[in-house]
């Protein structure tokens, strides 16, 4: 048998007599001590660096080292045992060469089709991974591709990002491609609707009841329809208790001796980019924006969708994280059940089990996670980012090209009408004067370490516990006023977490820059990512402990 073999109990495995014993790690370390002289060359007895002889008895730092090594041993053996999921791609870039895929900053021809040879540079670099294949991509504009060789890279906790998986992307014949497109032509034709007038604007009436009729749309519904209590909320638990916008975006952030707002600079109203063919074609050619942001002299709070566009825009990817720790701590949010000293007559957890702990574990999960998605995004699917695919349907619906693929529900969507009435084109509007990064859309960076780091909160925290006095920004975001629905009440610390996660993610698509799958299916990556690093940490404490948190599917685990 496999001495080194883990069952998902992360505690080491010695070897006596030929029998494979499991002991703890605590066990592990007693095996020197007191008890040294047990230890013989008959016995057989095996640590991680051999057989122990009792002539030789182990100082106590040596056989710290050998336990130390054990449980990195285990810890990897339980990552090689995660079974591998199926990869698969949609089969998009051998069907429709050159049109379905992400290829922004490539050279392009006048219909903003990327040049064969160049996609191709990038497809011999992505198979090789020869660093010098990758200086090879022709660029057409100054803006460089980001970071395609940072989904292969090895990481050395928690699973390898080539032994995780999400679904093919929606197709572009497909009518859940279809759906999402409508979804954020919605989205920019009211990014500036507050969202506690969602009930009573014409628009969002309009939406909820297109949406309705899409023959695939995955979003949440009542009752079977789309509605403007639903419209581009999230799909996990608590995404539909309480305002849109989660309270951990709102409520001030207590931060060292001082207290921040999270009144915002935000983007003035009205203002959209690349509603125009040769601003698109610029963009698409990895030219730098011709005009900044155009930004509003007074700070808000978040009250619609470019509120939510603009949050998103420069922030480091886990810093939204860090904030709602600091606020669950000022509310004095109770730990998980299963943290050793939630009861402890004698002890308080700091370094394991503290506010040091989870505070660089949120940290710690991001990067991991960008890994995840990064290899998801140039190395399995490349989905092109929807102002490329809006790019297609405006030469489409004009003429220029024909692009038979594209799914008919789009093309005579109510949504791609109304935009071509307001701005003449049937381009997707985007909030950032850049447009989209220049990366591929499926996963999104924002929405995998919005997963991992939220799941992270979750198991950390009960998630049972009601936020107290919750708040709503007033009409013109430059206060906060309490939220007086009826179901204030069942506002808990795990559903806010998740709405958390969904604010920030589909903040994204309200800038026009990722699709609803990018949301829906990265969150759950990001999950993997947390729990997988959990798992293996859980060897590495001296403490009996677990985490307990419900996933984003609704399902409660216990790690």
């Amino acid at each position: 048998m496999n001495p080194r073999k883990s069952d998902g109990g992360h505690d080491p495995i010695a070897v006596e007599g030929g029998t494979e014993t499991r002991v703890s790690r605590r066990s592990f370390l007693g095996y020197v001590g007191a008890g040294a002289a047990a230890a013989t060359v008959g016995s057989g007895l095996i640590g991680c660096g051999g057989t122990i002889h009792a002539e030789e008895p182990l100082s106590e730092a040596e056989t710290r080292r050998r336990a130390a090594r054990q449980v990195r041993d285990d810890a990897a053996q339980l990552a090689y045992d995660r079974p591998m999921p199926v990869i698969a791609d949609n089969g998009e870039e051998h069907d429709y060469p050159y049109v379905a895929n992400f290829c922004k900053g490539l050279p392009h021809n006048a219909l903003g089709e990327v040049e064969p040879a160049a996609y191709q540079a990038l497809l011999k670099a992505l198979e090789t991974h020869a660093p010098a294949d990758f200086e090879t991509i022709p660029l057409a504009g100054t803006r460089k591709l980001v970071n395609p060789q940072g989904g292969i890279a090895f990481d050395l906790e928690g699973p390898d990002c080539h032994h995780l998986a999400i679904r093919p992307a929606p197709r572009i014949d497909g009518p859940e491609n279809a759906s999402e497109a409508a979804e954020l032509y919605w989205m920019a034709l009211v990014r500036d609707v507050n969202f506690t007038d969602y009930d009573t604007d014409g628009d969002v009436a309009a939406a909820a009841a297109e949406l309705s009729h899409f023959s695939d749309f995955r979003g949440p519904k009542e009752d079977g329809a789309v509605t403007p209590g639903t419209l581009f909320r999230g799909s996990t638990p608590g995404d539909l208790v309480g305002p849109v916008v989660s309270q951990f975006m709102l409520k001030d952030v207590p931060y060292i001796t001082f207290t921040i707002s999270q009144q915002q600079k935000t983007y003035m109203p009205d203002v959209n980019y690349m509603t125009d063919y040769a601003g698109w074609f610029s963009s698409q050619q990895g030219a730098p924006p011709s005009t900044a942001p155009a930004y509003d002299t007074t700070p808000r709070y978040i009250r619609n969708g470019r509120d939510l566009a603009a949050f998103v825009h420069n922030d480091v990817l886990y810093e939204q994280y860090l904030n709602a720790f600091l606020i669950l701590t000022k509310m004095g949010a109770a730990v998980g059940p299963g943290n050793p000293y939630l009861h402890s007559m004698t002890q308080a957890g700091f370094g394991t089990f503290g506010p040091p702990h989870v505070f660089t574990l949120i940290g710690e999960v991001s990067l991991r996670a960008i890994k995840a998605v990064w290899a998801q995004k140039w190395v399995v699917h490349r989905r092109n980012r929807p102002e490329e695919f809006g790019g297609r349907v405006h030469n489409h619906l004009t003429g220029a090209a024909s692009y038979a693929m594209i799914n008919h529900e789009i093309l005579s969507s109510q949504a791609v009408t109304e935009i071509f009435s307001r701005y003449g084109t049937y381009l997707l509007p985007q909030a950032y004067p850049e447009g989209c990064p220049l990366h591929p859309s499926y996963g999104a960076g924002h929405a995998t370490v919005a997963g991992a780091c939220t799941t992270i909160l979750k198991a950390w925290f009960n998630e049972d516990f009601v936020i107290p006095n919750p708040v709503v920004p007033n009409a013109d975001g430059t206060a906060l006023v309490p939220y007086a629905g009826a179901d204030a009440g069942a506002m808990t610390l795990g559903g806010e977490l998740n709405k958390l996660a969904a604010n920030v993610s589909n903040a994204r698509n309200f800038a026009g820059i990722h699709w609803r799958t990018d949301y829906s299916e990265s969150i759950k990556l990001g999950e993997a990512v947390a729990m997988g690093i959990l798992e293996e940490q859980r060897a590495t404490y001296n403490e009996s402990a677990s985490f307990t948190f419900t996933k984003f599917d609704g399902t409660k685990v216990t790690i």
